[in-house]
């Protein structure tokens, strides 16, 4: 089950705003194990995407998803 927005629960949309906000959700849970500290970056970028794989931007436009990932960890030091 995808994450969803996390104050508009159930809400996703197919676009990069939807799944940036998922995908920030994603990775400051995935921060918050502790298990994280020892963790590449890219470790940490797989497993978040993983966790947004349902997402209907992930479906639609996998390669996007990914640069919107990318650039979400450059823009705000995740």
């Amino acid at each position: 089950m995808p994450i969803s927005i996390p104050d508009k629960p159930g809400q996703l949309f197919d676009n990069a705003d939807s799944f940036a906000m998922v995908f920030d959700a994603a990775w400051s849970k995935l921060l918050a194990q502790p298990e994280a500290a020892a963790m590449s970056s890219d470790e940490k970028k797989r497993l978040a995407l993983e966790a947004c794989a349902d997402h209907p931007f992930m479906l639609s436009n996998p390669a996007m998803a990914d640069q919107v990932a990318d650039f979400r960890i450059r823009l705000l030091g995740l």
